[in-house]
């Protein structure tokens, strides 16, 4: 039996038209179509990847006075404030906001909350502070769009909130002087999967188009591009022209402390993907705020001095191998704690000895292994702070909003949330959100999903198959790695490796043609092999030892028949 539920798509029935100055190859058509993406005029725009996959920024209702306001700011010498968030999409959203608005002489300064003791969301402590400061004017970015109560504080004592979040909002949104959010009900603006980055660049967009300057923002798309596939957003629509822009950006001219970063972790500098962002950059950046004070990371994207950038980069790195190992030995005590209880539909572990700053990886890796929504929370005397992860057929923000009343501060989305609430208050919303979970997926078949882009038999995967697959680069989150599946092939070696052996390399061969694969994570099922074998993988080169060699990256196998 697979490990995964196989679901195969469907071929095209219909091959869309070609134009007399292009022609497309059948597996590109059956990927594309595979992505939503089947009108010819679609096709061509995601193949170009161009700007017209860009939506006029003034179709956000608000945009129009947010411009105006910040554009007076500008003009009378204001000080705005940037108020951010601690994650790489936070950060770079910052970082973005800072710099675009010094282009153009602006005055404005960072905030970047503490994870472990102030959390998601602005405060009116801090916001109180700014106005202190000097500050007339701030601009949220990553967040906002919940804190009703803390908007409302802040313009009574003088304060212009401007809110840019990507964030799913509440019932009630803030009262602030405009709100920048494609997820707003009513929202005119056609790409609803843009990051906190992106909403950011978007008002910015706006800005500079106002004064005739657009052209020079292009300066600030890697930032963009980092934050957008940090944050795991859909590489489709108009996240697919700005993530594509922003790594042209990082290959030609990377900013000090983005090229110190790749030295420091040894990536190649001018072949940085969204692959290399994802798994190095990224985690970098994130680390800071998950171990200590994501300042840092703005402070690395901000710098222009090479010696400061190094130091940056050098620490940075650092925190990211002590993630590393705080997540494994975390992971691990959370695992046996949901197979203790039987791996209900819901999987929720409590313990004081979770660090904060990690919960959303354990609970991610856990909803990953198990396929089930999963919640771990660190708790403390008073107060517990929790971090969701989720399936698509459980939408845990909506969960979450069913039972606001236990939380003082909540949000996110349908994949991932977050939350604080009175510790004493945790027994209650563990009862009560399991029994919810428990009805709702009543039924459903709980096992990851593989949905499988073609059947194909090993002796057909050569010529141009890879470099076609790559054509729909960059991949993640509704544009995945092209997926195949081949049938009845030969197993003939295969052998673990890894340090605790949890990953497989093999050989198979189908009508003559032998690859070399991988299996990662299928290490402790190499018992369930036979002679032939049905096969899901991906496609990819393996770069060890710098062979460049094609492989096939094994995600599933079942004995055949």
């Amino acid at each position: 039996m697979s490990h995964c539920s196989w679901n195969l798509l469907p071929p095209v029935k219909v091959l869309p038209e070609k134009d007399s100055n292009s022609s497309y190859a059948p597996l590109l058509i059956q990927l594309l179509h595979n992505r939503g993406v089947s009108r010819p005029e679609d096709i061509a725009a995601f193949l170009a990847s161009d700007s017209s996959l860009s939506a006029d920024p003034l179709l956000f209702d608000d945009m129009q006075k947010a411009v105006t306001r910040i554009s007076q700011a500008l003009l009378k010498g204001e000080t705005i404030g940037i108020y951010g968030d601690f994650d790489a999409d936070g950060i770079t959203a910052t970082a973005l906001l800072v710099q675009g608005l010094g282009l153009l002489q602006g005055k404005a300064i960072p905030y970047i909350p503490h994870r472990q003791t102030e959390g998601h969301g602005m405060t009116s402590t801090v916001l109180k502070k700014l106005h202190e400061q000097g500050v007339s004017l701030v601009i949220s970015v990553d967040c906002g769009v919940t804190d009703v109560a803390e908007v409302k504080r802040a313009t009574d004592m003088g304060l212009d909130i401007i809110i840019t979040d990507h964030h799913s909002p509440l019932d009630e949104i803030p009262e602030a002087l405009a709100v920048i959010n494609p997820k707003l009900e009513g929202s005119k603006y056609p790409h609803t999967n843009l990051s906190g980055v992106g909403v950011a660049f978007k008002l910015l967009q706006g800005l500079f188009r106002s004064l005739g300057k657009e052209e020079q923002i292009n300066i600030v798309t890697d930032l963009v591009a980092i934050g957008t596939i940090a944050d795991m957003s859909s590489p489709l629509g108009e996240n697919r022209f700005l993530i594509k822009e922003g790594l042209k950006n990082i290959n030609s001219n990377p900013r000090p402390g983005i090229k110190e970063l790749i030295n420091q972790t040894r990536l190649e500098a001018g072949k940085i993907d969204a692959d290399r962002i994802s798994w190095v950059i990224a985690p970098c950046l994130n680390a800071a705020g998950r171990l200590a004070d994501g300042l840092t990371g703005y402070n690395l994207l901000m710098t222009e001095d090479e010696e400061e950038a190094a130091e940056l980069a050098i620490w940075l790195t650092g925190k990211n191998e002590e993630r590393q190992r705080l997540t494994t030995t975390t992971l691990a005590r959370a695992r046996e704690q949901v197979i203790a209880m039987g791996l209900p539909p819901l999987l929720i572990t409590a313990d004081r000895e979770y660090p904060m700053g990690i919960a959303g990886l354990v609970a991610g890796r856990l909803t990953e292994e198990f396929y089930r929504p999963s919640v771990v929370i660190h708790t403390a005397d008073t107060v517990c702070h929790g971090s969701c992860r989720s399936i698509p057929e459980f939408d845990i923000i909506a969960a979450l909003n069913k039972f606001s009343r236990y939380f003082s501060r909540y949000g996110g989305h349908a994949a991932a949330a977050g939350f604080t609430m009175p510790t004493k208050d945790l027994p209650q919303l563990e009862q009560e959100l399991s029994a919810m979970a428990a009805e709702k997926l009543a039924g459903v078949e709980l096992r990851p999903h593989l949905n499988i882009d073609a059947e194909v038999k090993l002796n057909e995967l050569g010529g141009d198959t890879y470099p076609t697959t790559q054509i729909l680069a960059p991949f993640g989150h509704g544009n995945p790695v092209p997926t195949f599946v081949s049938r009845g092939v030969e197993v003939i070696d295969k052998r673990t490796m890894g340090n605790s052996n949890e990953h497989l390399r093999m050989k198979l061969r189908q009508a003559g043609a032998v690859w070399d694969c991988v299996a990662f994570r299928l290490g402790n099922h190499q018992g369930e092999f036979a002679p032939r074998i049905d096969i899901v993988y991906n496609l990819e080169v393996d770069n060890w030892g710098g062979r460049n060699q094609l492989r096939l990256n094994i995600l599933d196998f079942k004995r055949s028949g």
